[in-house]
């Protein structure tokens, strides 16, 4: 019996390895598609695929393709305030340094064709008046 439990347990790591491999080559094809590369990333990918999203329509709806910095920066935060509450942050640009404080599971910093991108939330705390 114990071996049959062995048996039943090794196919089953290996069926977990073979969806996640699946799935991390379904990503990559899907961040290809977009023309978009992780930097550094500490976000679930349900997240980061919406970032992404919202970036990549932003950018092919800027009239006249000029870089609108700002105005991709705002989409980016008001989308993600809307979804997921206040406290989101984001720097959109071609070049830039930073360094700052995010919450857990809310940091994300890609590129999209030229230009870099960083969202990122911080914790919120009431004012004691």
């Amino acid at each position: 019996m114990e071996a049959a439990e062995e048996e039943l347990e090794r196919r089953s790591k290996f069926l977990n390895s073979l969806i996640k491999k699946k799935k991390a080559v379904e990503q990559k094809e899907h961040h290809e598609c977009l023309n978009v590369r992780v930097r550094a990333s500490d976000m679930p990918l349900a997240l980061q695929n919406r970032a992404f999203a919202c970036a990549r329509d932003n950018l092919d709806s800027t009239p006249g393709k000029k870089l609108d910095s700002k105005r991709i920066a705002l989409a980016l935060k008001k989308e993600f305030d809307s979804a997921y509450g206040p406290a989101w942050h984001c720097i959109v640009g071609t070049s830039f340094g930073s360094y700052v404080t995010h919450s857990t599971g809310g940091f994300l910093y890609f590129s999209i064709d030229k230009i870099y991108v960083l969202l990122f939330k911080t914790a919120v705390q009431p004012l004691d008046h």
